[in-house]
């Protein structure tokens, strides 16, 4: 559909009311770029499928390596990403890191952009 082709008001003005009421709701700038950036790690399929997996169940990067069919190394790279973006947290057991979604937030982004392209 072409930008000429969107329906449009048959009159140019605004409803100032509901225009005040947005503006008054409107994230600061610098919050809006911050999700921005946390939108942006999840446009990566490689990083969605670490975090579907940790949905899933808290697993080492061996594990999760095996599961993906990738490299420690991948696996690892990601993560970091993963973990600088406060998405996933670990922990140490004996040998092992175990690497887990770090909270509800996150389980509900993940289950809903599920849902919705199930839909």
């Amino acid at each position: 559909m072409a930008l000429t082709d969107m329906p449009q008001c048959e009159e140019c003005g605004y409803h100032i009311e509901k225009v005040k009421q947005i503006c008054a709701k409107m994230p600061q700038e610098d919050e809006l770029y911050d999700l921005a950036e946390l939108f942006k790690i999840f446009g990566d399929s490689t990083r969605i499928r670490i975090l579907f997996t940790l949905f899933q169940s808290e697993i080492c990067v061996c594990d999760i390596a095996k599961t993906l069919n990738m490299t420690q190394s991948a696996v690892s790279h990601q993560l970091k990403i993963l973990k600088n973006s406060k998405l996933i947290g670990n922990r140490r057991e004996g040998k092992q890191i175990i690497y887990y979604l770090a909270d509800d937030h996150v389980r509900d982004i993940i289950a809903k952009g599920i849902e919705h392209i199930r839909e």
